[in-house]
């Protein structure tokens, strides 16, 4: 195998373990993270345009999201986003900000956790292997 071969395939199996953490951020567990939002895509004036480019987010307390959007004409859209998106937390919105409690995690919510991980590792295992089998 060549060199330039060889960094290809380390290049993609390191993006294939990048994702993965990526994904592993996005987890609702808990403990509030910024990273749990920052996906969110809100209509912005017909324009998808992501969450973090909108409104700044803040962790205030280890179990609330804040988000104050710079534009206080968005907060309509950015609840309406955030009740579309697949997080499972309803927002608060009290006219200039929006609250996001993070309920604490229940046994049930543990045990789906884990078989999200799970699920979530071996897609990156199966990816890295094709990978190198390439």
């Amino acid at each position: 195998m060549s060199d330039a071969q060889e960094k290809s395939v380390e290049t993609r199996m390191s993006d294939a373990v990048e994702a993965m953490d990526r994904d592993f951020n996005h987890i609702r567990t808990g403990r509030a993270s910024t990273a749990l939002v920052e996906r969110i895509v809100v209509d912005y004036y017909g324009t998808q345009t992501p969450l973090n480019q909108l409104a700044s987010i803040s962790v205030p307390e280890s179990t609330t999201i804040v988000i104050q959007p710079w534009d206080r004409s968005v907060l309509g859209a950015i609840e309406k986003a955030i009740q579309k998106s697949d997080i499972g937390i309803t927002p608060n919105t009290d006219g200039t900000v929006v609250r996001l409690n993070i309920p604490p995690l229940t046994e049930e919510r543990r045990k789906e956790l884990v078989k999200q991980v799970h699920k979530r590792m071996e897609d990156a295992k199966v990816e890295i292997r094709n990978h190198r089998r390439d």
